[in-house]
Formats: structure tokens, sequence, C-alpha cells
């Protein structure tokens, strides 16, 4: 729960994103927390991977506004900030997870650069520290120290996906954004990486978003559910309250079925 003290470290007011006359996501609002995990659901075509992108600033909102509390430099309209400074944020306070871990990551340079090179645009340079903390956090997501200096091309599905984690994770950012982060996964794959993913959450107290199809994802990770249809939000609550009693036919029918990828 938030303290009295304490600030909103997201507020989306109405965001909106349109495709000619296509609405892929329409009047969005809600407000995270620090420490918060909002998990947001819906079928193909719902609308949230559209929300996500939108949130992130890499397609520009067609209205609404996206508000990020940076600490710091204070309250910052997100969506209206600088190409160079959206990607900075981006490198260090913010987190991006790609539901394909090889949009998230550097293919052409080696595990241990993909990791490194985040500390690096935080301003480290000293290369045994780099390394040192390369090391820890390949430990944390389950990678071989001895795979450091592999090509990530030499990896599997699922250890790509840690890669990913621990390459966005090793700068300890404000907000981690995850767009179906077990996605295409083998089941004991997915369930590996939910188990790592709930533990850095807690050790890390993030604030994330999380983009899924899967209903157990949610009930799992996040405290809090926006459930998406047609690019409206249809309900939202607490993800116990939500899940166990839906009020809308639509979640209604999500919670008594499968949703599809």
């Amino acid at each position: 729960m938030a303290s009295l003290m304490e600030k909103p470290i997201l507020q989306a007011q109405q965001v909106s994103k349109f495709f000619g006359t296509r609405a892929g996501c329409r009047d969005v609002s809600f407000t995270l927390w620090p420490g918060e995990v909002l998990g947001i659901v819906g079928e193909s075509g719902s609308g949230k991977t559209t929300l996500l992108n939108t949130l992130a600033g890499q397609w520009p909102a067609s209205g609404g506004r996206v508000q990020y509390d940076s600490g710091a430099n204070g309250v910052i309209p997100f969506n209206e900030i600088s190409e160079p400074q959206r990607r900075y944020f981006l490198r260090t306070q913010w987190g991006m997870v790609h539901q394909n871990p090889r949009d998230g990551l550097r293919m052409r340079v080696s595990a241990g650069a993909n990791v490194g090179e985040r500390l690096m645009a935080l301003g480290e340079r000293h290369y045994g520290r780099i390394r040192a903390e390369v090391l820890k956090w390949l430990e944390k997501v389950e990678i071989d120290a001895d795979r450091v200096d592999d090509f990530p091309q030499a990896f599997s599905g699922g250890m790509l996906q840690r890669l990913q984690i621990a390459r966005n994770l090793v700068t300890r950012p404000r907000l981690v954004l995850m767009d179906e982060p077990t996605g295409g996964l083998d089941v004991s794959v997915q369930a590996r990486l939910l188990d790592l993913l709930r533990n850095l959450v807690s050790e890390l107290e993030l604030s994330l978003i999380i983009v899924t199809h899967d209903l157990a994802i949610v009930r799992l990770l996040a405290h809090k559910v926006m459930v998406m249809r047609q690019g409206e939000v249809v309900e939202a609550g607490l993800t116990d309250q939500v899940l166990d009693d839906p009020q809308q036919p639509y979640t209604q029918l999500l919670v008594s079925s499968v949703i599809q990828p």
C-alpha cells in the first residue's frame, strides 16, 4: 500500500493511440505507485501492447498525457520529451522487456556486453566493477558465469529472455514494462521465469507493468489488473477482486476460459 507521503511513479490520463481512424487504445487512465505491479490483460487485438508502446513513448500518443515521477528531476510529461531524453530514460530509469527477446538484445555482442553497456550508460567505466556486476546479474537470472562471453545466438529462448531481464534490471530501474515475457516458452521454462520475476519484484521493489494474455501470471505477480477490449478498459481493480468476482461480462468470459495468445 502507498503511504501518504508517496507520489505516483506513473500517471496515465486519457491516453489514446489511433492508427488512421482505428483506435489501438482509447482514453486509458490509471495510476501506478512505487513498488506496485499492474497487469494488463485481454485477447489479441485488445490494445494492451499498443498501450504499452504508447506509454513508453515508442509510439507517439494521439491524445492524453503520461506523467512520470523521475525522482530528483521531478514529474516529467513523458510523452512530450525529446527522443534523446526518452532513450536516456529507457537506458537508465526505465526497463522494457519485449515478448521477442531479440527485439530487446543486441545480438552481435556478447551476453556480458549486453548487460554491461547499461552500466556504462550510467557512467561506470571501471572494467572490473562492470564485469563483477554483470556476473552477479547473470547468476541472478540463472545463466552460468562461463556463458558471459557467449553471443546470444547460442542461447535458448528461455535463456534469451532471462538475459533480456538482466540487461534491463542491472541499472535497478524505477519502472519496468514487460510485454508477454513468457510468451512462446515451454511450461517448465515459464514456471522458472515467473519464479525469477516474483523474486526480483520483491527484492528490488520494482514498479512493473506487465502485459499478458495469461491470467495465472497476473494472479501471481500483479497487485492490480486492467482488462482491455477493443482498445478500451472494460474493468479494473485489485487483482483478487477482479479475478474472483468479475463484474463485466467480457471479464467473466476471460476468467472462465483460457485466453489464447
